[in-house]
């Protein structure tokens, strides 16, 4: 548990500027990366009434922004969105963005909301800063309906096999410490971004998690060189 209040330390220390450093350092794309997701999970849960999603370490709300946006374009009834996360910090931002929504502090293994109440599940660049993540999994399980989607966008681990592969490598591992800790002051932050990728588990053994948890994986694509994976399951 130390490991994980520091993190969520951490987080509450860089909140201000979370959203303008995610942007720059993503370049933008991270924006059609989120999108890519909402899109994809409402065309998989095909229903036009979607009763609750839950985003797990929801941070700042931008992932809840991009299920409204995508909700009101598809035309689909969103009746209530929530969001999870263990800091504050980052929440009383989101809060500004979102005084309509609702914030809970909780950790992704223990959510406070009822059995089966969730149609969809989302956790976005956060499962890596889960330190009991096969717990989590139970956990998400435990809040969706059956037949409901979780939905994980991350940064995977990836052999280098090309030179793009050496490419992307180099910028996550030398670049974006520099300018994420230029534009957040906190360059420990950004140091431990490249770190937590380096020591997170591939697609296939995060795959292996969600199954073991009650999941059958459903659709699975990587994005930009790689760099980011995108992991729908179903709960059945």
């Amino acid at each position: 548990m130390e490991k994980q209040e520091k993190i969520v330390s951490m987080f509450n220390n860089i909140a201000p500027t979370y959203d303008k450093a995610n942007r720059v350092l993503s370049m933008g794309i991270d924006i059609s990366w989120r999108n890519k997701a909402c899109i994809k999970t409402f065309e998989l849960y095909g229903k036009k009434t979607i009763d609750k999603i839950v985003d797990v370490a929801c941070g700042t709300g931008d992932m809840i922004l991009f299920w409204k946006q995508n909700a009101n374009k598809k035309e689909i009834t969103l009746k209530n969105i929530v969001g999870v996360d263990p800091s504050v910090g980052m929440m009383e931002v989101g809060k500004k963005k979102l005084p309509e929504v609702e914030f809970i502090e909780a950790f992704a293994t223990s959510i406070p909301l009822e059995d089966e109440s969730a149609d969809i599940l989302s956790i976005s660049y956060g499962i890596r800063n889960v330190v009991q993540r096969q717990e989590a999994f139970f956990e998400f399980a435990r809040v969706l309906k059956k037949g409901g989607l979780v939905v994980i966008s991350e940064f995977t681990k990836n052999q280098k096999e090309t030179p793009l592969d050496y490419l992307t490598a180099f910028y996550m591992d030398k670049i974006l410490p520099v300018v994420g800790g230029i534009i957040s002051k906190n360059k420990e932050a950004y140091r431990y971004l490249p770190d937590s990728i380096d020591e997170f588990l591939t697609t296939s053994n995060l795959q292996k998690e969600l199954r073991n948890a009650g999941f059958e994986i459903v659709y699975t694509k990587a994005f930009s060189m790689k760099i980011s994976t995108l992991i729908i399951a179903k709960k059945i």
